[in-house]
C-alpha cells in the first residue's frame, strides 16, 4: 500500500468533481492526496525537467482551483500537487504506479448526464493495474451518499478475488450495505422447441445462479462481517442486469481481467456501466 489516492484535473468541472470525491476517499483511507496535471511544454525541452511556469500560467492555475476546492470540502487532508511537462496518458501511467487509487473526471452527455469515457480514459485504462474511479461532474456531496448502497458486478466464469476484495473494503470503508449483482443469459434448456421459456426451467437456472452466486460471496461475507450484504441475480445479460442492480447506489464497481490478454482492452460491460451508470464507477483489475 502506497497510501496515496491520485487526483487528474484539467481545470474542468468534472475534474473538481472528481477532485471533491478523490478528497473524500483519501480521508476514508486515511492517505495522502496527490492532484496531479499534466501540460505538454510548449518548447521542447529534456525529459523530467523541473516544472518553470509558461504563459499563461493555466497549469498553475487549474492546481490552485483544484487545491481550493479540496481544503473548502475536506479540509485536513494532506495534499500534494503535481505539476507534470508530458502528455496526459503518459502522466497518468506513471502516476498510477506511485498510487492505490486513480479518480479522473468523466464528462456528462445531455440531460441524463452519462459518462463518456474520452480518448485517453480508453487508452488508459488497459494499461495500469490499479482501480480507475470515473466520475462525472453533477455528482452528489459525498454526505448525501451516506445512507445508500455500494454496487459489485459479480462475474461467476472465473474467480474475482481482487474485485471482491475491493468491493467488500469500500463498502466497510463507508459503512454501507453492499450490492452483488450477477447478470446471465437464460441457457438453452431454459426454452421449448419454439423458443417459448419454459418457467420451471428458467427458475431452476435462476436458482442455480443465486447458489453459485451465494458460494463466492460466502468467505467474504464471513471476513466482512459488519458489511450487509445484498445479492442480486438478474436473468438476463450482464451489462443491462448491472445497470439496474445499480439504480440507486452511491458506486458502481466492476471488474476488468489484465492478465492472459494479447491486446488489452477494457470489455464490453465495462463499457455499458461507464457510459450508462448514474453513479461514479470504479474500475478495478484483477486475475
Amino acid at each position: 500500500m502506497k497510501n496515496v489516492v491520485t487526483v487528474g484535473v484539467d481545470g474542468t468541472s468534472q475534474a473538481l468533481a472528481a477532485a471533491r470525491w478523490a478528497a473524500h476517499e483519501a480521508r476514508l483511507r486515511q492517505s495522502r492526496l496527490r492532484i496531479l496535471t499534466a501540460w505538454p511544454p510548449l518548447a521542447a525541452g529534456p525529459r523530467g525537467a523541473p516544472w518553470t511556469p509558461e504563459p499563461p500560467h493555466w497549469p498553475d492555475r487549474i492546481i490552485e482551483e483544484a487545491r481550493s476546492t479540496v481544503e473548502s470540502t475536506e479540509p485536513g487532508v494532506p495534499v500534494d500537487v503535481a505539476l507534470v511537462r508530458e502528455q496526459p496518458l503518459e502522466a497518468l501511467v506513471e502516476a498510477a504506479a506511485q498510487a492505490d487509487l486513480l479518480v479522473l473526471g468523466s464528462r456528462g452527455l445531455g440531460p441524463a448526464a452519462r459518462f463518456a469515457l474520452g480518448e485517453t480514459g480508453l487508452d488508459l485504462v488497459p494499461r495500469i493495474t490499479i482501480p480507475v474511479v470515473l466520475v462525472r461532474s453533477r455528482q452528489d456531496s459525498p454526505a448525501a451518499e451516506s445512507s445508500s448502497s455500494v454496487a459489485v458486478g459479480v462475474s461467476l466464469h472465473a474467480p474475482c478475488e481482487g474485485l471482491l476484495a475491493f468491493a467488500f473494503e469500500t463498502a466497510a470503508r463507508r459503512a454501507v450495505p453492499l450490492c452483488a449483482v450477477h447478470g446471465r443469459n437464460l441457457p438453452p434448456f431454459a426454452y421449448d422447441r419454439g423458443g417459448v421459456v419454459e418457467r420451471a426451467a428458467a427458475e431452476q437456472a435462476e436458482l442455480l445462479a443465486r447458489e453459485e452466486l451465494s458460494e463466492a460471496l460466502r468467505p467474504w461475507r464471513e471476513k466482512f462481517r459488519d458489511v450487509r450484504v445484498e445479492e442480486q441475480v438478474v436473468m438476463e445479460s450482464p451489462a443491462p442486469a448491472l445497470l439496474h442492480g445499480a439504480a440507486g447506489a452511491q458506486l458502481l464497481i466492476v471488474g476488468r481481467r489484465h492478465l492472459g490478454r494479447a491486446v488489452p482492452r477494457i470489455g464490453h460491460v465495462v463499457h455499458a456501466a461507464v457510459h450508462h451508470a448514474p453513479c461514479p464507477v470504479a474500475i478495478v483489475p484483477h486475475e
